[in-house]
């Protein structure tokens, strides 16, 4: 398998998808913070923070993989954001709250919570571990030449 592909091909996907998100939640704050209202999840003072938050870690985590610096790093982050992100999808589908907009694209690009919501998150998990397992593996045969 050529890991340099697979690597190069994961990278843009996976900072296309957090461009995306980071632009759309970045259009509305006031509207991304009425979003995670609706989750019922936060409490009021943490609203803004989190919102503030949440879109200045997508929007550093989208240039950090793009580029390329520290990949397996930023590739690990991006994973654990995706499956923090697929755990409260999870709680918020068992507690059985109906969201208009599950907030992934801000409210610009609304789309509600789903049952398959969550899975769209996993996916993205998985294209994050295969992206640190390329990043390793096509990082490994640089770091040897220079032992």
């Amino acid at each position: 398998m050529n890991w340099t592909v697979v690597t190069w091909c994961c990278r843009l996907l996976i900072g296309a998808v957090l461009l995306a998100s980071a632009f759309g939640k970045s259009l509305d704050l006031q509207g991304f913070v009425d979003v995670l209202i609706t989750y019922r999840l936060f409490p009021d003072w943490s609203l803004w923070p989190l919102a503030l938050g949440i879109t200045g870690i997508e929007w550093v985590l989208a240039a950090w993989i793009l580029v390329g610096w520290q990949l397996s790093t930023g590739a690990l982050i991006a994973l654990s954001l995706n499956g923090l992100y697929a755990v409260g999808l999870i709680i918020t589908l068992l507690r059985g709250l109906d969201l208009p907009n599950c907030g992934c694209y801000g409210v610009f690009f609304p789309k509600p919570l789903q049952w398959y919501s969550p899975l769209e998150d996993l996916v993205l998990v998985g294209i994050c571990a295969l992206l640190r397992i390329g990043a390793d593996r096509s990082r490994r045969p640089l770091d040897n030449m220079f032992q």
